[in-house]
C-alpha cells in the first residue's frame, strides 16, 4: 500500500511540474520563427576585418550549422533571406599571470555586425556589436598554446552562432 501511494505522489507531482511550466509561458531559447514571416536564411561569408586569418570561414560555417541543425537553412536560390555582416574586431588579453612576464591564461574576444536582409532587399534584422569571449590556458610551449587558442575561438563561434539563432527566433 504504501508502494502504491509513493507512486501516486510521484505522478502528481510531475503533472503539477508540467502544468505549471506551460502555464508560465516557459520555453526553450530560439524556438521561435524568423522575423517577416520568413522560413528559411542563406549565410553569405562575413568579411574579415581582424588580423586573424580563416576566421571568417570558422563563424560563417558555425551561422550556416545553426541554421541547419534548426531546419531554416537554404541555398541562395531558395532562401527568403540572406544573412550577412562583418567579424568586425577580435582582441586577446591576458586575464591571469605569474610572474611580471608570464600569462597563465589569456581571454580572446570577438565583435560581429549582422544584418538579415529579405529578398526586397529590405533590413528585417540588425545587431551590431555582437560579443562574447573565451578563456584559453598558455602553455609553456608556444605550439600548444596556439593550440589552445585556436580552440576557444571555435568554442566562441560555436556559441556566438547560437546566441545569434536565437535573438533571430526570439518572439517579443
Amino acid at each position: 500500500m504504501f508502494f502504491k501511494g509513493k507512486i501516486i505522489w510521484i505522478i502528481f507531482a510531475i503533472l503539477w511540474s508540467l502544468a505549471f511550466l506551460s502555464a508560465c509561458g516557459y520555453r526553450f531559447a530560439g524556438g521561435g520563427t524568423l522575423p517577416s514571416g520568413i522560413n528559411s536564411v542563406c549565410v553569405t561569408i562575413l568579411e574579415n576585418r581582424t588580423s586573424e586569418i580563416g576566421v571568417e570561414n570558422t563563424f560563417t560555417s558555425d551561422l550556416i550549422y545553426e541554421f541547419t541543425r534548426n531546419g531554416k537553412f537554404a541555398g541562395i536560390d531558395k532562401a527568403d533571406a540572406l544573412l550577412s555582416g562583418v567579424v568586425k574586431s577580435m582582441s586577446i588579453e591576458t586575464i591571469s599571470h605569474s610572474g611580471v612576464h608570464t600569462s597563465l591564461e589569456r581571454r580572446v574576444r570577438f565583435t560581429l555586425d549582422l544584418k538579415l536582409t529579405d529578398n526586397d532587399g529590405r533590413i528585417v534584422w540588425s545587431a551590431k556589436g555582437i560579443s562574447d569571449n573565451e578563456a584559453y590556458d598558455v602553455a609553456s610551449d608556444k605550439l600548444t598554446t596556439e593550440q589552445n587558442r585556436r580552440s576557444a575561438i571555435s568554442t566562441l563561434s560555436t556559441r556566438l552562432a547560437e546566441k545569434v539563432y536565437n535573438s533571430l527566433t526570439e518572439d517579443f
